[in-house]
């Protein structure tokens, strides 16, 4: 059996324009399922316990891979709705690895 690291997006994101995001909300779910992805936060409470906090809106998708995930973000599906979010919105992402399930 091949058991490949979890990985995990996780985007900060200011939004600017609500409107002009709508585009994006309304089409991101179906692109990261589409490629196993789950979304574990959306926004919900942040209590910074040390150090600075998000801007905005915290967000984490998960994935079984790395590789699941980047095909995800370079998909035609996601570059299509992208830069609705980059026009809307002040974003930081990130990819990071989890751990296999028997690290944990």
């Amino acid at each position: 059996m091949n058991v490949s690291e979890p990985a995990y997006f996780i985007f900060d994101v200011v939004i600017h324009d609500p409107a002009a995001m709508q585009p994006y909300r309304e089409k991101v779910e179906a692109s990261y399922k589409a490629f196993g992805g789950k979304r574990l936060v959306m926004g919900g409470q942040c209590d910074t316990v040390e150090g600075n906090g998000p801007q905005g809106m915290l967000v984490m998708l998960q994935f079984d891979s790395a590789e699941q995930a980047h095909a995800w973000h370079d998909s035609p599906a996601y570059q299509e709705i992208i830069h609705y979010r980059q026009a809307a919105a002040s974003t930081n992402a990130w990819l990071v690895k989890g751990v296999m399930p028997e690290q944990q």
